[in-house]
């Protein structure tokens, strides 16, 4: 066994996964390419990960829970207003999005792709992101501050009101100088709408 292949860890193969990504793209991208560059042979990137969907599943997961992660500490903030960190998530949200878009545009549009053929990891984060946001919901509904009957049902309608400002398909309108106008007057109307 070499050195290489002895620290081979699956955190490593998916950096090395998400660069030949941006290079190759996910048409043109293989588990050989991966190995390639780790400097390790096809066969030890298998035994991280047994097929070339399963790596292109972790590394996909990876890139979301990147999204999920920096938004976590603003749901878990029970001692702040629930309104002021309602309009934080969403705008953390929205930032996190416009900057994945913005800032690397090739492997933004590659995990568009990916993001298509990867239903569960879409599924997780999609519930792991309306979870944060029905906490955030029950914690104003608790303190009176949300007159809300369903949390789990308002956090849902939330997510979905505000998806022209993280749903990836509505990228290109990221650019525009008035999307900050609009996003703060849908957030505004929103939190109006929510006030007991």
């Amino acid at each position: 066994m070499s050195p290489t292949t002895e620290t081979l860890t699956a955190e490593r193969i998916l950096e090395a996964t998400e660069e030949v990504l941006r290079r190759h793209g996910p048409a043109k991208a293989t588990v050989v390419d991966v190995a390639r560059a780790l400097g390790v042979s096809h066969g030890s990137v298998y035994r991280h990960f047994r097929t070339k969907a399963a790596l292109r599943e972790a590394v996909t997961k990876r890139w979301l829970d990147r999204t999920s992660d920096a938004l976590s500490s603003i749901a878990a903030e029970d001692g702040r207003d629930p309104a002021a960190r309602l309009r934080d998530w969403l705008r953390g949200l929205f930032e996190a999005k416009r900057r994945k878009a913005g800032d690397d545009p090739e492997l933004f549009a590659t995990y568009s792709v990916l993001v298509g053929e990867n239903g569960v990891a879409v599924g997780e984060h999609l519930a792991d992101l309306t979870a944060q946001l029905t906490r955030i919901v029950e914690a104003g509904a608790e303190a009176g501050v949300f007159a809300v009957a369903d949390p789990a049902a308002t956090a849902r309608a939330l997510f979905h009101a505000t998806s022209r400002f993280h749903d990836p398909c509505h990228a290109r309108e990221w650019k525009r100088p008035e999307i900050e106008e609009e996003f703060e007057a849908v957030t505004g109307l929103l939190l109006r709408g929510l006030r007991a």
